[in-house]
């Protein structure tokens, strides 16, 4: 498939829309107060839209997951914390019964929360978070049945091997396939970026678990005693993003590249190596090069890289009914430059990216919501959730 670069600021269609004041010349990234933004009609390539704020007041929320009746679960990272969203407002109580060795510390926390997809029969929750143990601290799973205010029956279904020393790189994100199985993306814990390369660990891969944390007979090392039964694919840096596209039920991730080589992945190939540190479109932070290579053999490419990054966290493809020309487009939360980005698709190929709601927070997750909205969160000490809302 073809491979995109976007670089800045010759690629990126930025939207200002009226809104706020420019700041940043030609990513007009926007200066935006919270009431302004409610009030204003933000016009952008294919639809005009306004941002309610749902629900703030939230300490660095990092993950999010909509029950069926459509209320809201949101994660707290830095508070470990389970919070509700229910008839619009957030319930000042925080779900209690998680974990007790989660990790707080750097990026470490509780992240991701995902609902099984049967959850009106067995009200399933499921939450990641970085798990302190021997040697250190690394992604876990664990699950328990939601049942008022509390899990109930909370049992840790995965965790991840080794456990290492460091505050970085958890990835974390959780999504459940089509067939039912659970998808965990890790991080190669930045210190062990080599690790990414080995299968014989965890670290820097994407898995594939039943919904107990049990090992599918069909995943592709399975039947080998030399690689991590778990593993669908490796040589991933840190993924931040992974979402299920509706209209074909495949699996796509993203991940932070280190200065440059953020990357989205179609993840359909089982047992491939996506070739992260043995190639990579980025260098490291000090500039030094970390590979000079950027394809390989047995490797596989991106669908669509950024240089320099774009910094993603969370991700989600659109299928509601209240933005019909964004439906099956990808939208991206960007951390560093402060935007929501969406990706237009053609099948699997991204023709054409547009920068919305710039410089309005750094987002953290995005959610098509199952009323036809789009949900967002943001990453601050006082985040907030976000919907954008249509205007005829």
């Amino acid at each position: 498939m073809p491979i995109h670069r976007f670089s800045f600021p010759f690629t990126v269609r930025a939207l200002a829309g009226g809104l706020c004041r420019p700041v940043v010349g030609a990513l007009l990234l926007l200066a935006c107060d919270v009431p302004r933004l409610q009030a204003d009609v933000i016009s952008s390539e294919q639809h005009a839209f306004r941002v309610r704020v749902v629900a703030s007041g939230l300490h660095y929320p990092w993950g999010m997951a909509f029950l069926p009746n459509g209320d809201l679960l949101v994660t707290e990272k830095e508070r470990g914390r389970l919070r509700l969203i229910t008839g619009g407002k957030l319930d000042s109580r925080p779900i209690v019964g998680l974990p007790d060795n989660i990790y707080f510390g750097g990026q470490g926390g509780l992240l991701d929360v995902a609902v099984h997809p049967d959850f009106a029969r067995n009200r399933l929750v499921y939450v990641s978070y970085s798990g302190g143990g021997p040697g250190g601290a690394g992604t876990e799973v664990a699950r328990g049945q939601l049942r008022g205010d509390q899990l109930h029956d909370l049992e840790t279904i995965f965790k991840v091997a080794p456990k290492t020393r460091g505050r970085a790189h958890y990835g974390s994100r959780l999504a459940f396939a089509a067939d039912g199985s659970l998808f965990i993306t890790t991080g190669d814990r930045y210190h062990r970026l080599h690790d990414a390369q080995d299968p014989s660990n965890h670290l820097g891969t994407v898995l594939r678990v039943n919904d107990d944390g049990s090992v599918p007979a069909d995943n592709p090392f399975a039947a080998r005693n030399d690689v991590k039964p778990e593993i669908y694919s490796y040589g991933h840096r840190n993924g931040q993003g992974l979402a299920v596209r509706p209209a074909d039920q495949s699996m796509w991730m993203h991940e932070h590249g280190p200065r440059g080589g953020d990357e989205v992945n179609k993840l359909d190939q089982p047992g491939a190596n996506y070739g992260w540190p043995a190639i990579t479109y980025g260098i490291d932070y000090s500039g030094a090069i970390i590979s000079d290579q950027t394809h390989a053999p047995g490797m596989e490419q991106p669908v669509v890289f950024w240089s320099p990054s774009i910094a993603p966290s969370g991700m989600a493809f659109y299928d509601g009914g209240r933005f019909p020309q964004w439906k099956g487009d990808l939208f991206v939360g960007a951390l560093k430059l402060r935007h929501l980005r969406r990706l237009e698709m053609r099948g699997d190929e991204v023709v054409a990216q547009e920068v919305l709601l710039g410089g309005v927070a750094r987002i953290r997750d995005v959610k098509s919501g199952p009323d036809g909205y789009l949900y967002l969160i943001t990453d601050e000490r006082r985040g907030r959730v976000l919907r954008l809302e249509p205007v005829e």
